[in-house]
């Protein structure tokens, strides 16, 4: 439960983003957010998150409280709740232990209704291969190759390929080890 102090914060981060935005956004105190642009990587907030009617977002997105009225291609997982609402369009599986589905909104995927208590043991994961990886890093193959045969980057060797975490490598991506 929020004190008055806390609500006081919350309430004064607003941030209403318009624009068309691409990578890792981690938000680590509580905020109210609000994505009305386009969005692609990955995205761990606390506090309110709101997806607007017209934004377009293509990440995973972590968070407390999550309420949907635009386009996600992603997996979500709210700690609190989620909350569609009409025109929203989900396609991704969803994780939060309290969903509400307004009609008129749609979800391709699966639910997943997690108790308080086993949030922090599902974490939402992507792998990536070297192509995939490559792409979204804008290098080229040879490069992850490169980092990943020499340990410079998190990755699992799976037989003769490697997989990478997305939530690894946009820590490591954030921790400027990208050279």
């Amino acid at each position: 439960m929020l004190n008055r102090k806390d609500k006081k914060q919350t309430a004064e981060r607003v941030l209403d983003v318009d624009a068309s935005m691409q990578g890792s956004l981690v938000f680590k105190d509580p905020v109210n957010l609000k994505i009305n642009g386009r969005f692609d990587g990955t995205l761990s907030t606390k506090g309110n998150l709101m997806i607007g009617e017209h934004a377009v977002v293509n990440a995973d997105i972590m968070g407390d409280s999550i309420v949907v009225a635009g386009r996600i291609n992603g997996n979500i997982k709210a700690t609190k709740e989620l909350k569609l609402i009409s025109p929203a369009c989900v396609i991704g599986d969803i994780k939060t232990p309290l969903l509400s589905v307004a009609e008129g909104a749609v979800l391709e995927g699966n639910s997943s209704m997690i108790s308080r208590s086993k949030q922090e043991t599902a974490p939402i994961t992507s792998m990536m291969t070297a192509e995939e990886l490559a792409k979204y890093l804008e290098v080229e193959m040879s490069m992850v190759f490169e980092w990943a045969n020499n340990g410079k980057i998190p990755g699992v060797r799976d037989g003769n390929n490697w997989r990478f975490e997305r939530t690894k490598i946009d820590e490591w991506v954030a921790t400027e080890k990208i050279k």
